[in-house]
């Protein structure tokens, strides 16, 4: 291919040749809590590992492999690897983690003992067997990370159209991959440099029938010819998509290799499904398949590395071959790559001025296309490291090993370090923690379950989950294509609700809507003397609401009044009724959960006072902000103080011991309540007449808020015992799965099983 660098610093080309689609696939052990080699089969809790898109096993039992979607930035890739990853961790018995290095932990001394993957496909059970019986079911327990990349579809596109050298795109973009992997087989002795981290071996993994071992330490056992390669008598040309492929169908033919997929090169060249597909369609991406795993990073691989190895595929795009016939460039590089991957990992390489030649046209290549500030970062970085080997994680690592922590300890301190990180907020998803809660929530069950989830919009909260060919969209968690357009906007809006749930003949508190301040004020006197509630007409969460149980002075009816408009147009003042309040959230017509929420609260100690209280009840690692932790933090705003005026209190105020300060009338858990869960103590009556009542509305999933006056009497549609305050089309339920006390309610995973009814049954 001629060369390609007068095109790609054309102004149109710079800023597309920068962009990329990622997908990372990380192999890694189970572990158990002595760090030795997990001895239980694939857990069941992630279903048919045949079929799971993100959760499957590699060669033997205990080695998973995570898949993340493709994405299109190195930061998007890895928050899906690290929720991924962070699914697995939890869902793994309490007993187990993953073994982060590459090299695996000690091995059984009976080669028989090491268990082979047990897959429902009797064809791929059978492939393992062979390999296990070609190659040894040892050095196969290795594991890395396979980095998948594609150029920009826009950028190969007008690098087409700007150059002279192939007439049709298919060819073009076929030789745009091969001259990259050709490149990267070449010089891929600088990632192993950089990037190895596998020096040592555990027990095991070498045994006494093999005639030559290294001297450990290395770089990266597994990237060596002791790692998992292919036997000697295997070569591949990557001078031509016609030879790559016709030299993999000879070496299947004549029986050196079993299958199109025993080809174990560094750089797999993708497409269609076979690899014969490749002729005719063409290349689609690569697959760089020599990275070991990052043991310091806690998916096995950092936002950092991601990027570099795209910066790095752009350079071998961007630079011209030193060997220009094919097939030896592949075999000095395969030559350089062995003889780096067994250097000692605290020395200088010994193709040190390579590697500073490859620096020139890094800088070379930045300037020419502008790269940003973090670009040249990544070449500052590569200097340091070429220059101070210790800096490499495998120079980390003997480093670590030199002062006493042996590698099996090593392992097993990283692993269960990072199953405690993913355990610490369990309620939390890593990598989507800056989403709602809820939100999150479901990505967990859904990964977990098998199902594809795509962020289409974080800050809307907007998903894409796919289940075979069955495709679902869901925003915030639970409003789906099963409730129809108008039900959220009838719910939305409070009057009509009220109006809609009365004719249908529940229970509900009278009122007035008013749509101006003055309108309200001008009504005062019907609500003064008695008690009364007041809150904006359209909005959720308990923003803007204000209850008076006993009546309250024009100051403070006024007062609520302005708070409840700063939030709507229009609003509401009702009667207060008498009674508990409960939520309960319904699906398809049944109640799933019942939450009793008690409103913000202080209990005094005679000694501090309500504005301590209240800080130290924040601290409650529950506690937080923006619905991403169960319980939200209690304020101390223009409502709180209000309601505490008309307790006699401020917040200065030293509270008796004993003593209880409400700051809120309201329960919502949004604005600081406590949730308690009373699914099974509440009466199936009243679970009737919310599930009842949703219907009526058209309502699929549905938040029903009741005020019960004795939640142990049995209750009746047309009876005085209840009265339906308020439905929310979109209720959170978080608060369901972690309340402050009683048993968590899984309700997205309700939301799931409703949404995919082909969902095995757990």
């Amino acid at each position: 291919m001629e060369t390609l660098k007068p095109l790609l610093q054309l102004e149109s080309l710079r800023p597309l040749f920068k962009e990329g689609r990622f997908g990372i696939e990380k192999e890694s052990q189970r572990m158990d809590q002595e760090g030795d080699l997990a001895k239980t089969d694939h857990p069941s809790i992630f279903g048919n590992r045949n079929f799971h898109p993100s959760i499957q096993t590699d060669f033997s039992e205990t080695q998973l492999e995570l898949i993340t979607p493709v994405a299109d930035s190195a930061k998007e890739v890895l928050n899906y690897l690290a929720a991924i990853h962070e699914v697995v961790l939890r869902s793994l018995p309490e007993e187990e983690a993953i073994w982060p290095l590459s090299m695996p932990p000690a091995l059984p001394k009976k080669e028989e003992d090491i268990m082979i993957a047990k897959l429902e496909r009797n064809e791929d059970v059978l492939y393992r067997r062979y390999l296990a019986l070609a190659y040894g079911k040892r050095k196969q327990m290795v594991s890395g990370i396979h980095y998948n990349f594609e150029f920009s579809k826009e950028f190969l596109q007008q690098l087409y159209q700007e150059q002279t050298s192939y007439a049709d795109y298919v060819s073009f973009e076929t030789n745009v991959y091969l001259k990259v992997a050709r490149n990267y087989l070449r010089y891929r002795w600088l990632i192993v440099y950089l990037l190895g981290a596998a020096p040592v071996s555990e027990p095991g993994y070498f045994t006494d029938c093999h005639h030559r071992k290294p001297k450990e330490p290395v770089r990266s056992l597994r990237t060596s010819d002791f790692g998992y390669t292919n036997h000697d008598d295997v070569f591949v040309s990557y001078e031509t998509i016609d030879r790559y492929v016709d030299d993999i169908h000879r070496l299947v033919e004549t029986g050196v290799l079993s299958e199109e997929k025993e080809f174990y090169s560094p750089v797999r060249l993708r497409g269609e499904k076979r690899v014969a597909d490749l002729k005719q369609h063409g290349i689609h991406y690569i697959e760089i398949r020599n990275i070991d795993l990052n043991p310091f990073a806690p998916y096995g691989i950092d936002e950092k590395t991601i990027e570099f190895l795209q910066f790095f595929l752009m350079l071998m795009l961007w630079i011209d071959p030193l060997e220009t016939d094919a097939d030896q460039l592949l075999k000095v590089g395969n030559k350089r790559n062995n003889e780096v991957s067994l250097e000692h990992p605290l020395t200088k390489t010994s193709y040190y001025e390579e590697g500073h030649m490859l620096l020139t046209q890094m800088k070379e290549m930045a300037k020419a296309l502008h790269l940003l500030e973090n670009e040249c970062e990544l070449i500052n970085w590569v200097e340091e490291l070429l220059e101070n080997p210790q800096k490499t994680l495998s120079g980390q690592l003997v480093t670590e090993y030199e002062e006493g922590l042996a590698n099996a300890d090593l392992g097993k301190v990283l692993g269960w370090k990072n199953k405690a990180q993913a355990l610490e907020k369990p309620y939390q998803l890593a990598g989507f923690r800056d989403m709602e809660l809820s939100t999150q929530i479901l990505m967990f069950d859904a990964i977990q379950k098998g199902i594809d989830v795509t962020v289409l919009d974080r800050q809307d909260q907007i998903l894409r989950l796919s289940y075979a060919d069955h495709v679902e969209y869901v925003k915030k968690a639970n409003m789906t294509s099963l409730d129809n357009y108008i039900v959220p906007l009838i719910m939305e809006n409070k009057t009509v609700t009220k109006k809609l749930l009365a004719q249908a003949g529940f229970k509900v508190p009278r009122g007035r809507e008013f749509s101006s301040v003055k309108e309200a004020l001008n009504a005062s006197e019907l609500f003064l003397n008695k008690g009364f509630v007041v809150k904006p007409k359209s909005t959720n969460y308990g923003i803007g609401i204000s209850i008076f149980k006993e009546g309250a002075s024009f100051e403070a009816y006024q007062e609520a009044v302005e708070i409840a408009f700063k939030e709507d147009q229009a609003v509401l003042v009702e009667e207060f009724i008498e009674g508990t309040e409960y939520r309960f959230f319904t699906i398809d017509g049944q109640v799933k959960a019942v939450m009793l929420r008690v409103p913000a609260n202080v209990v005094g100690d005679g000694v501090k006072r309500i504005d301590e209280l209240v800080a130290d009840k924040n601290k409650n690692p529950l506690r937080g902000t923006h619905h991403r932790a169960p319980l939200q933090l209690i304020e101390l705003g223009t409502i709180e103080t209000l309601m505490l005026k008309e307790q006699g209190y401020t917040p200065e105020t030293v509270l008796p011991k004993g003593v209880t300060a409400y700051l809120r009338e309201n329960s919502n858990v949004s604005t600081g309540g406590d949730s308690i869960d009373v699914t099974e103590e509440m009466l199936d009556s009243y679970k009737q007449i919310a599930g009842d009542a949703a219907k009526s509305l058209g309502a699929v999933i549905s938040g029903m808020d009741l005020i019960i006056f004795d939640p142990k009497k049995e209750g009746k549609k047309d009876s005085d015992s209840y009265a339906i305050i308020e439905a929310n089309f979109n209720p959170a339920m978080h608060m369901h799965a972690y309340p402050e006390s009683g048993k968590g309610r899984r309700l997205t995973r309700d939301v799931l099983d409703l949404l995919f009814k082909e969902l095995p049954k757990d």
